[in-house]
């Protein structure tokens, strides 16, 4: 098992100013770090992080998201699908010169997009088409892909590991690795537990995301983060348990995730309280 630190607690484009955070991450006695890939316009840039978390001593996984409705995979204009293919192309271009180990995020539709209906057999067809394309270049590549079901106020088209393990079913050619996040399951899954079971049971299971129910330190809600650590030690699970919590320093993403209120004292709060109350989970799981 590894511990990871999302970087978006501070930033959504990680830069040399960053690099005292990314210091203090790494004394904590964190594994990795989860930087976001939303600029893939400079893959030189991923390349220079590369050098400097390798100097910190820090391995890495990468958060990706798609950006907006011109590069939907889900939509009905073969342009904006063409876009977004190529925009994960970027991702994967980006990720492979970061070194990271896991692409994940909700790289299957833009964020806070709706349709109004249920997602249709058409919307997911044409998502699964798209995936299809960019999944063996990740392969290729050595990068676990990581696709996170969001809760039904982010998005629509997936929002439970039910829903996850048919869509892995329907793009096929070896499925598609699947995120568990503690707070999406919080909203949306009737038995949290239950569900990362069956995720597992589906081989799907490929990360996990630590988030408190209210986005905050972890350990100080009520998202059954102890009890999700004691099954996947159980289960024998032995990837990354990424801590991701977010504030309002970024107006865009605190507007598409709904934070709208402080829901931790400081940054260093979550990431040391945050380490050690995983640290502690797993150890008490034995």
């Amino acid at each position: 098992m590894k511990i990871g630190m999302n970087m978006l607690l501070w930033t959504g484009h990680v830069t040399q100013e960053h690099v005292p955070v990314l210091q203090a991450i790494k004394a904590t006695g964190f594994d990795g770090v989860e930087i976001p890939v939303f600029d893939a316009s400079d893959e030189s840039h991923y390349r220079w992080l590369a050098g400097v978390l390798d100097d910190i001593g820090l391995e890495r996984t990468v958060v990706a998201l798609i950006p907006d409705e011109a590069h939907s995979p889900l939509s009905s204009d073969p342009a904006h699908r063409l876009a977004g293919r190529d925009h994960l192309l970027r991702v994967i271009d980006c990720t492979s010169a970061l070194g990271g180990q896991v692409m994940a995020g909700p790289w299957f539709q833009p964020l806070g997009v709706f349709s109004g209906d249920p997602p249709s057999a058409s919307e997911l067809d044409r998502c699964a088409e798209v995936h299809r394309a960019v999944l063996p270049v990740m392969r290729d590549a050595g990068i676990t892909p990581g696709l996170e079901p969001l809760n039904r106020f982010e998005a629509y088209l997936l929002n439970t590991c039910e829903q996850a393990i048919a869509y892995a079913d329907r793009v096929g050619e070896g499925g598609i690795g699947i995120l568990y996040d503690t707070f999406h399951a919080n909203i949306e899954e009737k038995d949290p537990l239950a569900a990362l079971h069956a995720l597992h049971a589906s081989g799907n299971l490929s990360h996990v995301h630590i988030s408190e129910n209210d986005r905050g330190t972890p350990g100080r809600g009520h998202a059954k983060i102890r009890e999700t650590i004691t099954a996947l030690r159980g289960l024998g699970y032995d990837g990354w348990l990424t801590i991701e919590a977010f504030g309002r320093g970024l107006p865009e993403l605190a507007a598409a995730t709904r934070v709208w209120r402080d829901f931790f004292a400081s940054p260093e709060e979550v990431y040391t309280e945050g380490f050690s109350y995983i640290r502690n989970c797993w150890e008490q799981a034995r």
